[in-house]
């Protein structure tokens, strides 16, 4: 087992998981704290780097393309700090660091975890129910339905239309984007049948952001949702998550990497044990 205990957070990995733990010093970003520990298998990720300084240095994970709502939702825009596969390391500890490094990239190696991206959701985002406020309301999720009040500080014509219930069937799509400058965020959600292409400021199915502190939560709501979504690599599907394989034809080498994905959703608790069983077996009847 390796592991690096800083007050940033602490890092462990026993050969198949890396649990990532959140510190509670007061340096740690309120987005770390709130979405607590993560578990990341193995065949989630695509590589790990540490970076030297000269009062302290960084761990970064890569993960594979697909494997994490959260990344997915963010798309590279979280700051450092709110980053949790990022950890800061104190110049003393340089030498556990690399350890972690030389262990995890080794079973990489040996387990012959690919790089590429994978067609499944590995993580299983951010628990729910959940709600935050921030902006001009509050989104909430409870794995079925996303509410948004309004508050005191919201356009009028918006607040009019009092508060929103989405079901998850009807949504399409979900997207964060944090406040830059003097350009304001927003929480998104595209409804079917319903688009809008109007600012977030007027957009009932949206919470404008302004980049307070808790703007970054926000991104936690839009990643329980995209959880929950048909993942981007099906393209074009309306339906629930798939667990049947995808695409491949008769490509002996997809489908079995679709099986080590099923078992990786499998371990992580991401699929049940019925689920499991039956994607797997619709996956041995095409090889």
């Amino acid at each position: 087992m390796a592991e690096i205990l800083q007050r940033d957070g602490s890092w462990t990995f026993d050969g198949d998981t890396l649990r990532l733990t959140p510190g509670r010093d007061k340096s740690v970003s309120l987005l770390r704290k709130t979405l607590g520990e993560l578990s990341v298998p193995l065949g989630a990720l695509a590589g790990i780097s540490f970076e030297q300084g000269r009062k302290s240095g960084r761990l970064r994970l890569r993960l594979r393309d697909g494997a994490d709502p959260l990344l997915q939702v963010t798309g590279g825009r979280l700051t450092d700090g709110n980053d949790p596969y990022q950890l800061s390391v104190d110049a003393d500890r340089y030498g556990v660091a690399e350890y972690v490094v030389d262990e995890i990239r080794n079973a990489l190696l040996l387990e012959q975890v690919p790089a590429d991206a994978v067609g499944a959701y590995l993580l299983p985002g951010p628990v729910v129910p959940l709600s935050v406020s921030a902006g001009d309301g509050t989104a909430s999720f409870d794995g079925e339905h996303v509410r948004l009040e309004w508050n005191w500080k919201t356009e009028d014509a918006k607040a009019a239309a009092g508060p929103r219930t989405l079901a998850l069937a009807d949504i399409a799509a979900v997207d964060w984007q944090p406040s830059v400058g003097l350009e304001n965020g927003a929480l998104r959600f595209t409804v079917r049948n319903a688009p809008t292409k109007a600012p977030a400021k007027y957009d009932p199915n949206s919470v404008e952001l302004w980049g307070f502190k808790k703007d970054p939560l926000m991104a936690l709501v839009a990643a329980a949702v995209q959880a929950r979504l048909p993942h981007p690599s099906n393209a074009g599907d309306t339906g629930p998550k798939q667990l049947a394989p995808a695409g491949g034809g008769d490509d002996h080498d997809a489908l079995l990497r679709r099986l080590r994905e099923l078992g990786e959703l499998h371990r992580s608790g991401v699929l049940t044990d019925e689920e499991f069983t039956l994607a797997k077996q619709a996956v041995l009847k095409r090889m």
